[in-house]
């Protein structure tokens, strides 16, 4: 059975909402506002809130307080668990497929005999 790591799970699970996606994409320009965040999802700012407290949590995104004003930004190194294990299983199903097709290619010569 695969390790568990709580951690790659909150990052998949931030990342598994199309809001918290479209929140990082924008978030990936330049730092903003929670209320720039809110604007464009048409979403209630307590529920955007919920959704930034999500990719806080995962240690997607850091915020910080300027005044009365909420800045959220991206922490691009959060991303490389998620990149590492993508790799790892890239790996694994690339050489899964490569000794498939080893395996096709031999019974295909060996029918051709």
């Amino acid at each position: 059975m695969a390790k568990y790591d709580p951690d790659l799970s909150r990052l998949f699970h931030a990342l598994a909402d199309p809001t918290r996606r479209s929140i990082l994409t924008r978030l990936a320009e330049t730092p903003a506002p929670v209320s720039d965040l809110a604007e464009p999802t048409g979403l209630k700012l307590p529920t955007v809130m919920r959704h930034l407290a999500v990719l806080e949590e995962s240690g997607l995104i850091a915020t910080t307080k300027q005044g009365r004003i909420r800045i959220c930004a991206i922490v691009p190194e959060a991303f490389e668990p998620a990149r590492t294990w993508l790799d790892d299983q890239r790996e694994i199903w690339e050489g899964r497929l490569d000794r498939l097709d080893d395996y096709v290619m031999k019974m295909m010569k060996d029918r051709q005999k």
